[in-house]
């Protein structure tokens, strides 16, 4: 079983329209978004759009949440007041360009999903098994307390923007990344793809799993280009594009 897993697309089509284009020539048997559809970028319709016309299975991410349901904030902790007030905004134009029918959408998505596929369960969440905006960084105090408390056999999630698949004994913990807004001071997108295979089905019910991280280029300067002439978001935004950067 091969899972094409995306995540924090952050409004920005060009991005995820490339990343789809290549997810098209791995062979996946299904695709995942682990959430944040929106904010930060000139584009949540269409993001929206495109996953619903393509039927992909979407958990919902902290800013799908805010924007779905009206809220004034996206749930984030901003130590930095400067770096509230550019969510603020983030907010404000995500939420003037979304459509009712996008935000009901939005309004709708799960909080988490689980599978089982060649005797591996695997649970998709956003943040983590215990809150929408829980950061479960690689190697993190976090991270550790909640693959302890795991009953799955693959824990999914994203919300980071950084990539990664580590194991805690036997469980795997993986992070999708980031498609619109990466942090890993690189602007293409990324994904991962998760294969659960079986060693030898005809023997034993046994299966092992790979994650392959996947990078993948796009015309960000298109993005960031449309974010500078928007009047309301922060340029600042369009620096983020260019740069992959987490600041």
């Amino acid at each position: 079983m091969r899972i094409a897993v995306i995540s924090d697309i952050h409004s920005n089509i060009y991005a995820l329209d490339e990343v789809l284009i290549d997810i098209e020539k791995r062979s996946v048997d299904m695709i995942v978004c682990t959430g944040d559809l929106v904010g930060y970028a000139t584009r949540p319709n269409e993001v929206i759009e495109t996953l619903r016309k393509n039927k992909i299975l979407t958990i919902m991410g902290n800013y799908d949440d805010a924007i779905g349901n009206s809220k004034i904030a996206c749930g984030c902790d901003y130590p930095n007041p400067k770096d509230a007030e550019k969510a603020g905004l983030s907010m404000h134009f995500t939420g003037s360009n979304t459509s009712d029918k996008n935000k009901e959408y939005l309004r709708s998505l799960p909080k988490e999903a689980i599978f089982t596929f060649n005797n591996k369960t695997i649970r998709f969440v956003y943040g983590s098994t215990r809150l929408i905006n829980e950061y479960l960084k690689e190697n993190s105090k976090e991270a550790d307390e909640v693959m302890n408390e795991l009953i799955e056999d693959i824990l999914v999630c994203g919300h980071t923007h950084i990539p990664y698949a580590k194991y805690y004994g036997e469980k795997l913990l993986v992070n999708a990344g980031s498609v619109g807004k990466p942090k890993t001071n690189n602007p293409n997108a990324n994904y991962v793809i998760i294969d659960i295979k079986n060693t030898d089905e005809e023997i034993n019910s046994s299966s092992h799993v790979e994650v392959e991280i996947v990078e993948v280029a796009y015309d960000y300067e298109k993005m960031a280009k449309e974010i500078e002439g928007d009047e309301i978001l922060p340029n600042e935004f369009a620096r983020i594009i260019r740069e992959g950067s987490a600041k």
